[in-house]
């Protein structure tokens, strides 16, 4: 969701320079700084940066002048130093720099230019650049894009071999229950033992144990996370909503293993899934 970029339009007397800047948002939070001359487009201008969708958008347009030459309007210049330097004296204040700074204003210059509001020839020229800013911030987030899809099939690949590697320690699940259900029996000194009751008693343990529907649900989720990059182009939020879900199966999934090594896959995913929504902030 981060971007930059900067692009500048010559308006012949003028020139002005276009920032945009994009970080991480829910929203699409805009920031617009205009010159005099273009309060009246800001609304036209928030329109175009309505393309970014999502982010914290800061876009900043300045004009600088093609000129600095021009008549110097003296009376008016040794009308404000004196002033001012009255002001300073009664404030005690220091007049070193005053004459550097007065020498900047430009109405002092006679042929300075007016912060007038631009023609409708102008503004398109303005408005192409913007347009062209806002292309070169999306070509910055597709690459971004680029590298955080890879980055996400590589945690969802990881998570996938975690969950094809818990079948293989179930079998030995349920062996391990049975054995310490008869050594919980054989401790309180229980010697008769109707088999079919225990077996059913065992049954009903083990349902509550049983992972089957977490693996197919999890396994449905991962499969749903690639057809989203895939598929969607705006696709943040949604990718956010099934993380939310394959941690709510992986989190059933530990708590339930009952058995170390799956605790130990169950770590892995956790892990990888963090990974992934840290970065799921960046996506739009």
């Amino acid at each position: 969701m981060t971007g930059y970029a900067k692009v500048q339009r010559d308006l012949g007397e003028k020139k002005v320079n276009i920032e945009i800047k994009t970080l991480n948002s829910k929203q699409l939070d805009l920031i617009v700084k205009l010159p005099a001359s273009l309060r009246s487009r800001e609304l036209e201008v928030r329109t175009l940066l309505g393309r970014l969708e999502r982010g914290k958008v800061e876009c900043t347009v300045s004009e600088e002048s093609g000129s600095t030459s021009g008549a110097l309007n003296e009376e008016l210049l040794r009308e404000r130093y004196h002033t001012l330097q009255h002001i300073a004296a009664d404030l005690g204040a220091g007049t070193t720099s005053l004459f550097d700074k007065l020498m900047t204003m430009p109405d002092l210059w006679n042929n300075a230019p007016t912060e007038q509001e631009l023609d409708d020839r102008a503004w398109e020229t303005v408005e192409g650049g913007l347009r062209e800013a806002i292309m070169l911030v999306d070509q910055f987030r597709l690459h971004e894009g680029i590298v955080l899809e890879k980055d996400f099939h590589s945690h969802v690949d990881l998570i996938e071999q975690m969950l094809r590697q818990i079948p293989a320690y179930e079998a030995e699940r349920i062996d391990t229950a049975k054995e310490r259900i008869r050594r919980w029996m054989a401790e309180a000194d229980i010697k008769a033992v109707d088999e079919n009751r225990f077996e059913q008693e065992l049954i009903y343990y083990l349902e509550k144990l049983d992972i089957t529907e977490e693996k197919v649900r999890l396994q449905k989720h991962i499969d749903y996370f690639r057809q989203t990059m895939a598929d969607e182009p705006s696709c943040g939020k949604k990718l956010g909503f099934v993380a939310q879900e394959m941690g709510r199966e992986i989190n059933t999934t530990g708590s339930k293993a009952n058995h170390v090594e799956i605790q130990r896959l169950v770590v892995v995913m956790k892990d990888e899934l963090e990974k992934i929504k840290e970065q799921l902030g960046n996506v739009l």
